[in-house]
């Protein structure tokens, strides 16, 4: 069955706090993988809260910026089968240098069976971030001993 419309949600976490608060450059990140024709919007929420949308033909992509949580909530919405959205998905990674990636992948107007509209969701954390916490716990239950 063919489907409509896929759509790729992405929670950054742990952020590169350097990339957060720079609008402009994260525009030009978001052109430079769509091209020059999505018509890019940002507005301030609130001084911690950004929020960037931008519509082309073939879907939008809608950002929101935490800068004090270090978080981003990416959507990427696609009307064709192509790989925009995992390019694009890609440079969000890149720019933004999250310690961990949960990213769902979702088949929109899919009019197959109930049991296939599960979504796909994956779970990345960067090496450095396992080693932070593997050492944590040991240190844990090094202290635990001494007492």
């Amino acid at each position: 069955m063919k489907i409509l419309a896929r759509q790729l949600t992405l929670d950054l976490y742990n952020c590169d706090t350097n990339r957060l608060g720079n609008v402009d450059e994260i525009k030009n990140i978001l052109s430079g993988v769509v091209g020059s024709e999505p018509r890019l919007t940002s507005d301030f929420i609130d001084a911690n809260h950004c929020s960037i949308i931008g519509a082309f033909a073939e879907g939008h992509i809608a950002l929101h910026v935490y800068k004090e949580l270090r978080y981003v909530a990416a959507d990427i919405f696609t009307c064709v089968d192509s790989e925009d959205s995992e390019e694009l998905a890609k440079a969000i990674r890149k720019f933004f240098r999250p310690d961990k990636i949960k990213s769902t992948f979702l088949k929109r107007g899919d009019f197959g069976l109930e049991r296939e509209i599960k979504p796909k969701i994956k779970v990345r954390v960067a090496p450095l971030r396992k080693v932070k916490n593997a050492g944590a716990k040991v240190v844990k239950k090094l202290v635990r001993r001494g007492k």
